[in-house]
């Protein structure tokens, strides 16, 4: 039995709380957290005892818990996950009818009312994602609510609560048909091969599918097109299809490249007509400046935090240095589409980045236009770090 844990709001986040913030932390509470155990549900108060939310305690690197409900007699059960998750798909239904696009995200977290826990959608599948062992206490519950609500082919999952948010090596699969890997679905009419029994990722990023789709319709026809960071290199593929004369996609990952050849595979694209390099990001721009490479289109979009033998890079550190390595093998004329999907820093501050890599490179630019994440990735108002992705096309003038 699930024991009830009341805990006192500080009195300076009594407000915020009230409003809707729904991030519990060592900061923002009084009661020592030592009693805490996951899963427990924790009824929140201010100092006279007034309720204030309930929710459930999850340790992770973002806090101890969510507050998932603000009225008091609502009990977080099987029927309330029901309808979190019935009002999740009701709002994504136009992408279940889409030919064109079988891979998106139907519950966001906090952005669809429960921190801690997402599941995406990739053709019949269902992969779900635990953030901390709190919410997965609630997997009965959840897996529940799938069968009732939803015809799935198979369910898989990741727990993501080891270390520091680290993925948990295990079995993915949970019930239904396991499929033949790589299962095939698509973007925007672009196919993607996906694994979702392979680690902690399962081969795209789907929060990037807007960007992708505007690379390919706006930017890449003739273009010489360098993805950095590129993972299976999903932007070069759309950039390929969008008429780009080379892409190169550098990654230091060495399945980077038998991803990145899959992917163009499968989309009747001659790979070895594209360069594929297995490098640290940083030595390949030391390299283009030697042999004087440029580009019209620079992809960066790099992890909030990497390490190689000689870098470690943050977004929140680094990012301006990263996007003067790429400003200088950018042509005049030229595009920069630079990403960043940190959380702990706002599209001003991004913008403020761009600013200074200009400014000290004595260069000039333009923001063309501006992506933070797409429809299905909800977010949540009163928790501003829940909208964590920033997108700019940069014009180098």
């Amino acid at each position: 039995m699930t024991k009830e844990i009341i805990v006192k709001a500080h009195p300076k986040y009594i407000s915020q709380f009230q409003k809707g913030f729904p991030l519990l932390n060592k900061e923002n509470v009084t009661t020592s957290i030592q009693d805490l155990q996951d899963g427990d549900i924790i009824r929140l108060v201010d100092n006279n005892n007034h309720f204030i939310a309930k929710g459930y305690a999850g340790i992770q690197n973002k806090g101890i818990g969510w507050l998932l409900t603000w009225k008091e007699h609502e009990d977080i059960d099987k029927d309330f996950i029901c309808k979190k998750l019935q009002a999740a798909i009701n709002q994504r239904l136009h992408f279940y009818y889409s030919e064109d696009t079988t891979a998106f995200r139907i519950f966001n977290g906090e952005g669809d009312g429960f921190g801690g826990l997402t599941i995406d959608y990739f053709d019949g599948y269902y992969l779900i994602q635990w953030y901390s062992e709190g919410a997965y206490s609630f997997h009965e519950e959840v897996m529940e609510a799938l069968r009732e609500l939803t015809d799935f082919k198979g369910v898989y999952q990741k727990k993501r609560f080891a270390q520091e948010g680290k993925y948990v090596e295990a079995d993915d699969f949970v019930e239904g048909t396991r499929p033949s890997f790589p299962l095939l679905v698509k973007e925007n009419g672009v196919r993607f091969a996906i694994y979702l029994n392979d680690g902690a990722m399962v081969g795209v990023f789907l929060d990037q599918r807007e960007v992708r789709k505007k690379i390919r319709d706006a930017y890449s026809e003739g273009k010489r097109v360098l993805n950095t960071f590129s993972y299976t290199g999903a932007f070069s593929v759309f950039a390929a299809l969008g008429g780009a004369i080379e892409t190169t996609s550098v990654d230091l990952a060495n399945r980077s490249l038998s991803k990145t050849i899959e992917q163009f595979s499968i989309n009747d694209i001659d790979y070895e007509a594209q360069n594929i390099i297995v490098e640290d990001v940083f030595k390949y721009f030391k390299y283009a400046i030697k042999k004087e490479l440029s580009f019209d289109l620079v992809i960066l979009d790099p992890p909030s935090f990497a390490r190689s033998k000689k870098h470690t890079f943050s977004a929140a550190k680094d990012y301006k240095n990263l996007l003067k390595e790429a400003i200088a093998i950018t042509e005049k004329g030229g595009t920069i589409v630079a990403s960043t999907n940190c959380s702990t820093f706002n599209m001003k501050k991004f913008k403020g980045f761009i600013e200074t890599a200009f400014k000290e490179t004595n260069g000039k630019y333009e923001i063309l236009e501006e992506y933070t994440l797409p429809e299905d990735f909800k977010t949540l108002r009163q928790y501003k770090q829940s909208d964590y992705l920033k997108v700019a096309f940069i014009r180098k003038l």
